[in-house]
């Protein structure tokens, strides 16, 4: 059975996305075919990259990076919440990305994103991203508006139609997490 992470990619105090990450984590465990655990990146508090060695090397020296590495590693499968900034995702979430590399590779993703859009250009920044990864990134997302999904900007209150969704986008996280196994086996 896969191991999913669900990334919190967002440590903006106030931050929306703490109450979009919980929303699926509770409709992930409500699920038999893999086990889910969120992963807040504020909890590691990593500073702006500052290994001098780059990720692809692995040879981390920072404690911090370690322990981002072991959690990170742990997984078979990602589901990214991220918050639109700018028409991408947060520095935050992508300052977390950029510490690791093969902790990464031969996964699958998927994503939840929000904002005025329904954060869809932080999710297409985060595809490419996740290319260079080897991360295999899942067709179906979820989008949540800030104007429609959330009660002035900032209560959470999705529509019922986004759980069928997130049902829909874990469903081929699961496949594909599975289908990679092997892959992760033989590297």
């Amino acid at each position: 059975m896969p191991n999913i992470a669900i990334i919190l990619g967002s440590t903006r105090p106030g931050r929306n996305g703490e109450a979009v990450a919980k929303w699926v984590l509770d409709i992930a465990k409500q699920r038999s075919d893999a086990s889910y655990e969120l992963v807040d990146i504020a909890d590691y508090k990593l500073p702006h990259l500052d290994e001098a060695i780059p990720p692809s090397a692995g040879q981390y020296t920072q404690p911090h990076t370690l322990a981002w590495a072991e959690k990170i590693a742990s997984f078979d499968g990602f589901v990214f919440v991220t918050p639109e900034y700018n028409h991408s995702t947060s520095g935050a979430l992508k300052n977390a990305i950029d510490f690791l590399f093969a902790e990464w590779n031969d996964k699958a993703a998927g994503f939840v994103s929000y904002g005025a859009v329904g954060g869809a250009r932080a999710v297409e920044h985060l595809r490419l991203v996740m290319g260079e990864l080897k991360v295999a990134d899942v067709r179906n997302q979820v989008a949540l508006s800030l104007i429609t999904d959330f009660k002035n900007y900032s209560e959470f209150t999705p529509a019922d139609y986004h759980v069928a969704e997130v049902g829909a986008m874990l469903d081929q996280v699961v496949s594909w997490s599975n289908a990679l196994a092997s892959v992760r086996d033989a590297a």
